[in-house]
């Protein structure tokens, strides 16, 4: 059946927004009031670090019991008529697509007050309550969700299904089903395979085969595709493939054609959050769903293939959440994801840090809220229960929420080997908690995955009926052809403490490595900048508003912004690029890399002619600094040198990160920008080159990378997503596609020299696509930058270097 079309913007109806009226009551003689909605919303919520932080919680717990009693007695036509508007007083088009509802359902509800709704949905049936979701907006859903406790979400999530089919059938009773991330810093596609098939080997992988990238490049993604796209082919296992690059990025890899299955995106609640953080629109959206509705992968069966990432909290972090508190801009960003029928949702709040959720508590209320909200909308979702190490949060209280997100029906969760991400220093569910839950719960994956695990011995029965693990449970050797070929392929893998198991879990051995490498990261992320490691480089000392570690780390806005004095002591120095270096999440990262980075980082760009100014060190600082040095400098490019958020072990815990800020000048070049993005007043892009350590990026060849990035952003006068864009495929991606796809044996016609001489860097990715086209000899300058990696691949196929610097500029 052909999927249904998307309502036009233009045919959403929507009230027009009435004035902030005066929400009173009076408790034991003391009077309580709100102005506006908005601001009763907020003050109804569960306390939470982002809303108290950004001024939209209650002052105390009479004021939040006021706030919902009030609440209670407001009927969903009083919120109907009240949409909410963003800074400029318009509504927009999140809030809009909200109210793209059945009408006819909603009517039959508009005259109940928030608490009848509450109450009558605890005598609801789960399809009685999945049809009442169509008629409600998020703020409704999320009014009636402030109103209940963990009990009631419990008990209501759990009566809801929300079923989708991909190559799988997915959310049925009965089942649970998992997503592979099989991350790693530097995009290393033999530690990729072995992830994949040590979560395979777990019984993993129903719901997705989901690759976080750390390079957002063409090419990269489009090998990455290519290479998740082989495994599932020689594993035979029935599942989903996707890269979890920005859209724009998937959709030209898609145009290129790459097997782009599930089309993928990070969401929010408030349109100012989606087009400047996000850098998509709803617009740009609808186009990508209806090119994917015509020529994705999966397009030709009867199957969704949106993918959405959501989480309370983002809106809060880049400021932009419009007066609306986190719960409500997360079900209006459900509102958003409802309109494209996905395949999967997920929430990840616990992401961002203790700046919306300070600790373990927090983030497992603010899960249970995002999963009832989430299925009384309709959307199939999935929960990370996610903590960072600068939060005060555990894996004790992680285990904690997966037990009660279980219980209430979420439809999946992941399975990050060991629970610790390489790529995006986090920790979530693991392999070992999903098949403990399965066995806890009895829960199978989806149906035609199970049978694929029951042939390959993974799963058996037992007489009754439940799920317990096969004979090769936990052998990913068996995809490798030997154990010793695996060992090959796991060495690539770091934070890997072991494969060992006991019954469903990791053998104490790896748990106690684990554990003692968490705890010795977690350190780094409350170290302090120390000046005196910083000998020998010539800096001068800014400062940031956030004059300690624990502002810096609850309130953002205050690292992003220079001090009075700072500012005053700067003036315009219209330099090509200034460098900061700021400890960010950790200070230890600076202290470790900042020696080797540097150095090369600063040569290569005097090399080329640029002027710098002297560098900056700013303790306590955020990306976001470094656009006020620019406006105050009047700087081209930032270079931040910053101390990412710990791993979990050792080096890791010492990863820096070089954010490249470009400063859009010229009424040309900001017009550019707008046609790119479909946005007014873009001042600064930004492009990333993130995991520089001793296990991602090491520090030296990071430092001429950055390099080379500044130079594209200077030559090309953009960075982020539109930089890609005009660079497009370097490597003939489409090339390699077709290569693939015919699978041709290498002839003599086959191998020729290929030119890198316009190049400055090769990546392993570039080195893949030279195998598939049969390439045995290359032309370069001494002065390309070959990738630890690709060096490795080079050698191993035997593939010649040329040099030729006399071609070159």
């Amino acid at each position: 059946m052909p999927k249904p079309p998307i309502t036009p913007l233009d045919n959403i109806f929507i009230p027009t927004p009435k004035p902030d009226e005066t929400y009173s009551t009076r408790i034991q003689g003391v009077d309580y009031s709100f102005t506006g909605l908005k601001h009763l919303l907020g003050a109804a919520g569960f306390q939470k670090s982002g809303d108290q932080q950004a001024g939209l919680a209650a002052k105390c717990d009479v004021s939040r019991e006021a706030a919902r009693a009030i609440l209670s007695n407001l009927t969903l036509h009083h919120i109907y008529h009240r949409p909410f508007t963003d800074d400029q007083g318009q509504i927009d088009d999140i809030m809009r697509v909200n109210y793209d509802i059945d009408k006819a359902v909603y009517n039959e509800m508009a005259m109940m007050t928030v608490g009848q709704l509450k109450d009558w949905m605890q005598s609801a049936t789960g399809p009685e309550l999945k049809r009442a979701g169509t008629g409600l907006t998020g703020v409704m859903v999320a009014a009636v969700t402030k109103l209940m406790g963990v009990h009631e979400m419990i008990y209501n999530a759990r009566k809801i299904e929300c079923p989708t089919h991909a190559r799988t059938h997915l959310g049925l009773a009965g089942s649970l089903s998992t997503r592979i991330q099989p991350n790693h810093p530097t995009d290393d596609l033999n530690a990729i395979t072995a992830l994949t098939w040590l979560g395979l080997s777990m019984g993993n992988g129903d719901q997705l085969i989901g690759l976080n990238p750390s390079d957002d490049n063409i090419d990269n993604i489009g090998a990455c595709l290519i290479h998740l796209d082989k495994i599932r082919r020689q594993t035979g296992a029935p599942t989903q493939i996707c890269v979890l690059s920005h859209i724009r990025t998937q959709l030209a890899c898609l145009n290129e054609g790459a097997p782009v299955e599930i089309l993928f995106q990070s969401l929010a609640g408030t349109e100012a959050t989606l087009r400047e953080a996000f850098d998509v629109t709803v617009p740009y959206l609808d186009n990508a769903w209806q090119i994917m509705r015509d020529k994705g992968n999966l397009a030709s069966e009867d199957s969704q293939f949106m993918y959405f990432e959501t989480g309370q909290g983002s809106e809060v972090s880049y400021g932009k959440h419009c007066g609306i508190d986190m719960a409500t801009t997360e079900a209006l960003t459900y509102g958003l994801c409802r309109r494209y029928d996905p395949c999967m949702v997920n929430s990840v709040t616990g992401f961002i840090g203790p700046e919306t959720h300070k600790d373990s508590l927090q983030i497992i209320y603010s899960n249970l809220q995002d999963l009832f909200m989430g299925k009384l909308m309709g959307l199939p979702m999935g929960v990370s229960p996610c903590f960072t190490l600068h939060a005060d949060a555990s894996s004790e209280g992680q285990e904690i929420a997966v037990e009660l997100l279980a219980v209430a029906g979420a439809s999946y969760f992941m399975d990050i080997y060991l629970g610790v991400d390489r790529m995006l220093a986090y920790a979530d569910t693991s392999g070992h908690d999903d098949q403990t839950i399965r066995e806890i719960h009895n829960l199978k994956p989806a149906p035609e995955f199970y049978h694929w695990c029951l042939e390959k011995g993974i799963f058996k029965e037992t007489r009754d009926g439940r799920i317990t693990r096969g004979p090769t449970w936990g052998n990913p050797a068996m995809f490798a052809g030997s154990r010793q070929a695996f060992q090959d392929l796991i060495s690539q893998v770091p934070m890997c403490y072991g494969t060992s198991n006991a019954g469903p879990r990791m053998t104490n051995r790896v748990s106690r490595k684990l554990k003692q490498n968490l705890a010795i990261a977690r350190t780094a992320a409350h170290s302090q900048l120390q000046l005196d490691k910083l000998d020998g480089i010539d800096f001068r000392l800014i400062r940031s508003k956030a004059d300690n570690l624990k502002t810096h780390h609850a309130c953002p806005e205050e690292g992003s912004t220079l001090t009075a004095p700072s500012r005053n002591h700067l003036h315009k120095e219209n330099r090509d690029i200034q460098i900061v270096i700021t400890d960010g999440l950790s200070a230890e990262a600076v202290h470790h890399n900042i020696h080797e980075v540097l150095p090369v980082l600063e040569e290569g760009l005097r090399g080329h002619g640029y002027s710098l100014g002297q560098t900056m060190v700013a303790p306590h600082g955020r990306v976001k600094l470094a656009e006020d040095i620019a406006n105050t400098i009047n700087a081209q490019l930032v270079i931040v040198l910053l101390g990412e958020r710990p791993g979990a072990d050792g080096r890791s815990s010492r990863s820096l990160s070089g954010y490249l800020v470009y400063r859009l000048k010229g009424d040309k070049n900001k017009r550019q920008a707008e046609a790119f993005y479909g946005s007014r007043n873009i001042a600064f892009e930004h492009t990333v080159v993130p995991n520089i350590h001793y296990g991602g990026i090491p520090p030296m060849e990071a430092g001429s990378l950055i390099a080379e990035r500044a130079m594209q952003i200077l030559d090309n006068k953009a960075a982020g997503n539109r930089l890609n864009a005009i660079l497009g495929s370097r490597m003939g991606l489409a090339d390699m596609v077709r290569e693939t796809q015919a699978k041709p044996k290498k002839t003599a016609d086959s191998i020729r020299v290929h030119d890198f001489l316009g190049q400055k860097s090769i990546a392993e990715a570039d080195v893949m696509l030279l195998i598939h086209w049969g390439v045995q000899e290359i032309l370069l300058s001494k002065r390309t930058i070959i990738s630890p990696l690709a060096g490795d691949l080079l050698k191993q196929e035997r593939i010649k270097l040329r040099y030729n610097d006399s071609h070159c500029k």
